[in-house]
């Protein structure tokens, strides 16, 4: 995903307030051993990216922040809603270097539930976890983490330590802790 970033003016809230009637929305990029600089993204290019995006994985995709006539990667790690209009009102951006390890939220889809015997029995999936906190290089961070159920009967579960991690990413959160389990009615 591409975005047109550039320099915030006025550090005021009256500043703030002016360029979002301006359409645009003010954030903080964050780059590692720096300090924060202030910066505007334009409204309508974000929701646009926004619709693009599955629901629940703007925490693992990949923005291209064009910044100064320089292109860094960057994770949006923030976001601030209004309370009443739900429009995205900050952003907080974190660059991606490539030595330097960050942690994420990725989400876990549930796949299967067609042929889950479990649900064909009159069961329902209950997924308790939905996201996943893992460390890793920027170029391992994965899109999402698939869980099979197709072979759980009722009132079985699956948990994370059945996800399949690939080479370079570690699981911040204990393996035992149950993700999906086929509940009864």
């Amino acid at each position: 995903m591409k975005l047109t970033a550039k320099k915030r003016v006025g550090e005021t809230k009256g500043a703030t307030k002016q360029a979002r009637r301006d359409g645009s929305i003010p954030a903080v990029f964050y780059s590692p051993g720096k300090p924060g600089q202030s910066i505007e993204i334009d409204t309508a290019q974000f929701e646009a990216a926004l619709r693009s995006i599955k629901q629940g994985y703007l925490s693992t995709t990949v923005f291209s922040l064009d910044l100064d006539e320089k292109k860094t990667k960057a994770l949006v790690k923030d976001v601030q809603y209004d309370r009443t209009t739900y429009r995205v009102i900050h952003l907080d951006f974190m660059e991606l270097v490539d030595d330097t390890p960050v942690t994420v939220l990725v989400p876990i889809e549930c796949v299967g539930q067609e042929e889950c015997a479990g649900i064909k029995l009159g069961g329902f999936l209950r997924q308790v976890i939905r996201k996943v906190k893992v460390k890793c290089a920027p170029k391992d961070i994965p899109t999402d983490f698939k869980l099979d159920i197709r072979d759980l009967k009722m009132r079985q579960s699956k948990r994370l330590s059945d996800l399949a991690m690939p080479k370079g990413v570690k699981p911040m959160t204990v393996a035992d802790e149950v993700v999906a389990v086929i509940a009864k009615r």
